[in-house]
């Protein structure tokens, strides 16, 4: 780069300085235009033409956008996680003295951007920041810009705490102090995909102070450093921010991600998506403000008993009365998103339309509010302190045309009688063209030129167009405008007279109306905190009306919550897993489980629905405790107040743990924070070791939950010695999914019995994996030597040939002839001699099994030498 620069890059670098972690679009003219670093990665990841500014070793690349369509760039690079600084030009550049005054106006980024194109309607989104330190105590809040919602807790200082309060639906962005990070959240912030920034001011804007009337130090501290970010990132206030929800703890049901995605809450675990969980399933809302609130719900079910109470009382109103639920159904209908609205408003983005749908909102309160009493006290209740908002709905009405256009610059907004100047003005404009039309037709009249005709042009303002042809019938009063290939433009004193009454009228009116909109915008500005509790009243009344819809379709039950920690389900079904079904094909089950039934031992096949057994039962819970009626023909349960699951296996490829590891890491998890009013589920626990570390670590496993927590527990696993603890643990029940052989072939049931079961039926799955026939064969042939009993053992040396090899040499394939037998080696006696000394009755299979690979490996030590 050249030492001598022109004073706007002069300019423009020291804007970037100011933004170095951001791309920095700068406006000249009709585009906003990037160089050096960030034009070359702005052109790479929008895939837009590279050029440069200047010639030779001064030459500076360059791309640009137009500014017109700059939402969708910018959209597409916060979506990859980048930042972007708008800089505007600050000053007419018609009066600048020298470079025109630019300025930064706003910093957008993942955890900030309002673009209406770029949040999804249905999803929360939010930016987080943290306070607190790595010994004590981490505060975190996170704020849904979008909305104004924001809400904050308390959490311990560990990497999988920060995940549970951190890893929900839609976060995109976490601000962290400047300097030095605690260990677990450097830990945590180099495993994250989210956008990280910075902020080290703590101390909260006077402006502000109101939104928090708590007293704990690092909730204010993680508060201040959010909103000191916000306020230099977006350079404007944030009125429509809502005062901090704090989050305690003790409030709803602890999980933490790897549960929440195990029982595929918000989006399925194959495709990672909302189709498939349960979700999708509960999701019958009207609103995407409703849609959002059922997410968090689910995120969070509650655990006080009369809150929960308090839901179900009016899903159970709502059922009952159909009527009067969808005439509530039908006015949620026609409410756009009024969190979001209020949030543009507050943003000043907001345009005609979108406040003309304000208006359509406000038009539906009234009737959702007098039938919301018809629901009980709980639905009276709902109203109190809600403000219908009738004066803004009366100044819309009067102020705002039905159907305006999507800019606010291009007039056509306010309603005619709104405003008398502005009626004036368009009566004005309206009677001038008027006058131009009948000029046309006057003058072709009195010239006699019938192709006479009058005509607008931006540059040369109005005109009458002559053809060539009829040029000698000109008069002498059209005064020559503009010449063209085969016609001429003239104007007369009248013409001109008129278009500068028309023009002054149209200028005058298009920045009058345009100053009637601000107002306007401005004036419901005044009602953002009456907007946003009738938003949310009408979001909550929206999911309990979609949890009624779908209880009666699916034929759900009201759950009943017991004191005495009882879970008693009958006939009870995984949600989401029957509605994939065809009709009556879900096989439903029972469930009990009290304080003599605190762990549930889960034997059974692959394929046998052991897991999908687990998850509804969790499900089930998580669905009583948001306060819907669950799948089951009965149901009574405890209020659980946390919830563990280790489902399924996966490598940690990002922080290199194995599967066994990570199984590890998420048991020792539940173990060290359930307690006995908790729910765990473990599925296969040991499984990713070798058999005796694995068996030994889930004996040892259910032990410890048996003794020392007393959490109901549903434990499944192929390890059938673990059965014989229900002999051993008093609150430990054997159960096992029922699987039958037909004709040769297994028939899994789905029905969860009392007992362990027999078989595994591994060979059966493979088979219809359709694995070779080949190696399906090969291992029935193993099966059955090694199911043989014991005492067959001493036969061997009479019968040799019903040895089956574990290995085939490979000459003896290429040549199709069978294995070749070896001589027995010497060995063979110091065998017997250990089959006739072992005590068969008191052999496990597993013993037995590690008995047979250990005289396998001394006769071919033998054989070897």
């Amino acid at each position: 780069m050249s030492k001598q620069q022109t004073p706007m890059m002069e300019q423009y670098h020291e804007i970037k300085d100011q933004h170095p972690d951001a791309f920095l679009f700068f406006r000249l003219g009709d585009f906003y235009e990037l160089f050096f670093d960030d034009a070359r990665l702005a052109a790479r990841e929008l895939e837009i033409t590279l050029t440069r500014r200047g010639k030779g070793e001064d030459a500076a690349p360059m791309c640009g956008v137009p500014y017109h369509s700059a939402e969708q760039y910018i959209t597409r690079l916060v979506e990859k996680g980048y930042k972007i600084a708008l800089c505007e030009q600050v000053e007419d550049p018609q009066t600048a003295k020298g470079v025109v005054k630019r300025e930064v106006i706003r910093v957008i980024t993942p955890g900030t951007i309002m673009e209406e194109q770029a949040v999804k309607a249905d999803d929360n989104h939010y930016i987080a920041a943290l306070a607190g330190d790595d010994q004590s105590t981490t505060a975190y809040v996170r704020t849904d810009l979008t909305t104004g919602k924001t809400e904050g807790g308390v959490i311990a200082s560990a990497v999988v705490d920060l995940e549970r309060a951190l890893m929900v639906d839609g976060l995109r962005e976490v601000v962290f102090p400047a300097g030095d990070l605690p260990p677990s959240w450097e830990a945590w912030q180099t495993t994250t995909a989210m956008t990280v920034s910075y902020e080290e001011n703590e101390e909260i804007p006077s402006r502000y102070t109101h939104l928090y009337d708590g007293t704990n130090p690092h909730i204010r501290a993680a508060f201040g450093r959010m909103l000191n970010y916000l306020g230099r990132t977006q350079k404007r206030a944030l009125d429509h921010l809502q005062p901090l929800a704090t989050i305690a703890s003790r409030t709803f049901v602890q999980m933490d991600v790897h549960t929440r995605r195990n029982l595929e809450l918000t989006a399925s675990l194959r495709e990672r998506t909302k189709k498939g969980s349960l979700f999708h399933l509960l999701d019958k809302t009207s609103t995407a403000m409703g849609s959002r609130l059922l997410q968090r719900f689910l995120e969070r079910p509650l655990v006080n008993r009369a809150d929960v109470e308090e839901r179900l009382a009016l899903v159970n109103r709502l059922v009952d009365d159909v009527m009067t639920r969808a005439q509530i159904e039908e006015h949620l209908r026609s409410v756009y998103d009024l969190e979001r609205l209020v949030g543009r408003v507050a943003y000043g983005h907001v345009n005609a339309r979108e406040l003309v749908q304000l208006r359509h909102s406000l038009q539906q309160v009234p009737a959702i509010i007098e039938l919301l009493p018809t629901l009980g006290e709980e639905g009276e209740r709902l109203t109190h302190d809600i403000d219908r908002c009738e004066g803004l709905l009366t100044h819309l009405e009067a102020a705002l045309v039905d159907e305006p256009p999507t800019t606010i610059r291009e007039g056509g907004m306010i309603r005619a009688g709104y405003h008398e100047e502005l009626d004036e003005y368009r009566e004005a404009s309206e009677n001038g063209k008027t006058w131009l039309s009948n000029l046309e037709h006057t003058e072709r009249e009195s010239t006699g030129i019938k192709t006479l005709k009058v005509g607008y042009n931006r540059v040369f303002g109005y005109y009458i167009e002559v053809s060539r042809a009829q040029l000698q019938h000109v008069p002498d009063h059209f005064e020559r405008k503009q010449t063209l290939a085969n016609a001429e433009r003239f104007i007369t004193p009248d013409l001109k007279e008129m278009e500068n009454r028309i023009l002054e009228a149209e200028e005058k009116m298009e920045q009058l109306e345009l100053d009637l909109f601000k107002q306007v915008r401005e004036e419901t500005t005044a009602y953002i905190s009456k907007l946003q509790p009738l938003a949310e009243m009408m979001a909550y009344i929206d999911v309990l009306q979609s949890f009624a819809r779908v209880s009666e379709e699916r034929r759900y039950v009201r759950p009943r919550f017991s004191e005495e920690r009882t879970m008693s389900l009958v006939n009870s079904r995984h949600p989401v897993v029957e509605t994939t079904l065809a009709s009556g094909a879900y096989v439903d089950n029972d469930v009990h489980m009290d304080d003599e039934r605190e762990l549930l031992l889960i034997t059974g096949p692959n394929m046998a629905g052991k897991s999908t057994y687990m998850r509804q039962i969790s499900i089930i819970a998580i669905m009583a405790q948001i306060g819907c009626y669950v799948p089951a023909d009965e149901a009574t349960l405890p209020l659980f107040d946390k919830m563990f699951t280790r489902i399924g296996a996966a490598d940690d490829l990002v922080s290199g743990e194995s599967t066994f590891m990570v199984e590890m890491l998420e048991t020792e998890h539940a173990l060290q924070e359930a307690t006995q009013d908790s729910l765990i589920l473990l599925d296969e626990i040991g499984r990713g070791t070798s058999t005796y570390d694995g068996m030994a670590l889930a004996r040892s496993i259910v032990e410890y939950i048996h003794e020392e927590i007393g959490a109901k527990t549903l434990f499944s696993t192929h390890y059938h010695e673990l059965t014989a603890l229900e002999d051993e643990l008093g609150k430990l029940w054997n159960v096992h999914v029922r699987a039958e052989e037909e004709d040769g072939e297994v028939v899994f049931l789905h029905k969860v019995e009392e007992g362990r079961a027999d078989k595994s039926y591994g060979i059966y799955v493979a088979q219809l994996a359709h694995l070779p026939d080949r190696v399906i064969e090969r291992a029935r042939e193993l099966l059955v030597h090694y199911e043989q009993p014991p005492e067959q053992l001493e036969n061997r040396e009479e019968e040799p040939h019903e040895q089956v090899p574990l290995f085939i040499y490979e000459e003896d394939q290429r040549s199709n002839r069978a294995p070749r037998k070896e001589k027995e080696p010497a060995e063979a006696s110091s065998i017997a001699a250990q089959v006739r000394d072992m005590d068969v009755l008191n052999l496990t299979p597993i013993e037995a099994l590690q008995a047979i690979n250990r005289w396998q490996k001394q006769l071919r030590s033998g054989k070897e030498s």
